[in-house]
């Protein structure tokens, strides 16, 4: 087993969101290893070594590996150990990693997981490339375990791109900033963690009735989960974060908490508006001024009160399932994404 697999049972979340279930905690860091280990060995399938080297790039660097264990978790309401839950889970780390690559395409990220971004190595073609190469993989494991499974993997990753496009275009004038801003992010987000969610439920077998929980969980998690990296863009470190502070500022995107502050009209805040209008350039002293401000701002706390909303929506749904240990993790994962600092 790589030396990779002790530093991402490190660094999962689910070593602390599960730690009050022993046995379900055992039995996913069991089952995140042997994922670990299929996800190294499909990337080795590349037939050119050149392809293998650059889609491997990012997967050994690590990272929190939330969605494979969503699959995991998934499957926890039926067999968790049943055929094609492991194929399911490297499926959704494909995918999730393939998006990643394009994203730092076109935000020009210089940093992954605290290594140099696939373009800031290889260059942009080269990050493209890899992304699709990643995507034309999970297709084919998608196929391989059948059906039923192939419509989810095409259901998100059309969506990754739709939401993908939407941020490049922007909101047309007839719809509202936030409006736009959801609709990105419940497609770019919150569909590939709901795909996992679904995918492991599925390939267990769940009760009937399970999956679509579970999607509405994963929906409104996964909305969560992006206003929570909108807010650790602001307050995170880098050496923490293993991404650029406040890159998405610097780069123009419009986050939660800056389409707050830039409709912010509250005595005081003319100088974060005008530091964060579109027009202006945010580089140096000004990027850094800009952060400051933004970090007092009031945006902040909304933008927190609405992730608030969104993990109340998602415990809400979990309702309709039963009080197993599986549950209960779902349940403390909306309690860390409120209140994770990486």
């Amino acid at each position: 087993m790589p030396a990779l697999t002790t530093k991402l049972r490190r660094r999962s979340i689910f070593t602390r969101v599960a730690a009050a279930e022993k046995e379900l905690e055992r039995r996913l860091s069991g089952n995140l290893e042997v994922v670990e280990q299929r996800l190294l060995d499909c990337l080795d399938e590349a037939k050119d070594p050149c392809v293998s080297e650059v889609v491997r790039h990012l997967v050994v660097a690590g990272g929190k590996r939330l969605r494979p264990a969503l699959t995991l978790l998934g499957a926890e309401f039926g067999d968790p150990q049943a055929d094609g839950v492991v194929e399911a889970a490297v499926i959704s780390e494909l995918v999730h990693t393939a998006s990643l690559c394009h994203d730092d395409v076109m935000d020009r990220a210089l940093m992954r997981h605290g290594v140099p971004s696939v373009n800031a190595r290889w260059g942009n073609p080269v990050g493209v490339m890899a992304g699709n190469w990643l995507v034309a993989k999970a297709a084919q494991l998608s196929a391989r375990l059948g059906p039923e499974v192939v419509p989810l993997q095409a259901e998100a990753s059309s969506r990754l791109v739709s939401g993908q496009l939407k941020e490049m275009v922007g909101p047309r004038d007839s719809v509202d900033r936030l409006t736009h801003y959801f609709d990105v992010v419940s497609d770019k987000s919150a569909s590939l963690i709901a795909l996992s969610l679904r995918s492991g439920a599925l390939q267990g077998g769940a009760p009937a009735g399970t999956e679509d929980v579970l999607r509405t969980y994963g929906e409104h998690l996964g909305v969560a989960f992006q206003i929570s990296d909108d807010l650790l863009d602001v307050t995170s470190r880098s050496s923490l974060s293993g991404k650029e502070q406040g890159k998405d500022l610097a780069i123009g995107v419009a986050s939660l908490p800056v389409l707050l502050a830039r409709a912010d009209e509250r005595p005081g805040t003319a100088e974060l508006r005008a530091l964060l209008d579109p027009s202006a350039e945010l580089a140096g002293p000004a990027h850094e001024r800009a952060l400051a401000l933004l970090r007092e701002s009031p945006a902040m706390a909304e933008a927190a009160e609405m992730m608030d909303r969104r993990l109340a929506l998602a415990r809400g749904a979990l309702r309709g399932l039963p009080n197993t240990p599986a549950l209960r993790v779902l349940d403390a994962l909306c309690e860390f994404v409120a209140t994770r600092r990486v």
